[in-house]
């Protein structure tokens, strides 16, 4: 009777549930994690690609000029003739012409710092006739300035000593940007 009772609990019995996984459910799980390291590799591949970018960029804007002084020189009607700008990285005053005005062939314009009561301080000779041009100039030249001036010379300019012939032909304020 033992054997018979064994026998009709067995066929009783539900059936032991089946551990295998299926096969869906594995494939399912090995895309999921071929999704997920592929996510990994772009958003790592994102992610030095922009520090490139950056560093890219951040050594644009070193090369990009500093303008710390900047003067609208004008005429004498108080209209712009002349654009002043100072890039202390570089050196060199850029001089840019905002009217027609030009030398005559016996003639050179003489740029000129003007520092309150001081006797004028010359920053160079503008030689060129095109309409933007750069003379050498330390920071350090512009210090105290309030003002550049423009005066016609003779051919060469005038040793600073001697002082530019007045009156100006060109006059502005010179703006000292913040650092």
């Amino acid at each position: 009777m033992n054997d018979s009772h064994t026998a009709q609990t067995d066929t009783n019995s539900p059936a032991p549930a089946s551990r295998r996984v299926s096969p869906w459910w594995r494939a399912l799980a090995i895309f999921l994690l071929l999704v997920l390291l592929l996510g990994w590799a772009a958003s790592a591949s994102m992610v030095e690609q922009l520090k490139a970018q950056i560093g890219h960029l951040q050594t644009k804007v070193a090369a990009v000029p500093q303008i710390r002084h900047l003067a609208v020189l004008l005429d004498e009607q108080q209209q712009p003739a002349m654009l002043v700008t100072m890039d202390p990285q570089t050196g060199l005053l850029q001089l840019q012409r905002l009217n027609e005005v030009k030398e005559g062939r016996e003639d050179s314009m003489q740029l000129w710092a003007l520092d309150g009561d001081k006797p004028p301080r010359s920053l160079g000779v503008i030689e060129s006739k095109y309409k933007t041009l750069q003379l050498p100039a330390k920071e350090a030249a512009l210090a105290g300035v309030g003002q550049l001036a423009i005066s016609v010379e003779a051919k060469g300019g005038v040793p600073e000593a001697q002082g530019p012939r007045l009156p100006w032909l060109f006059k502005g304020a010179l703006v000292h940007k913040a650092i």
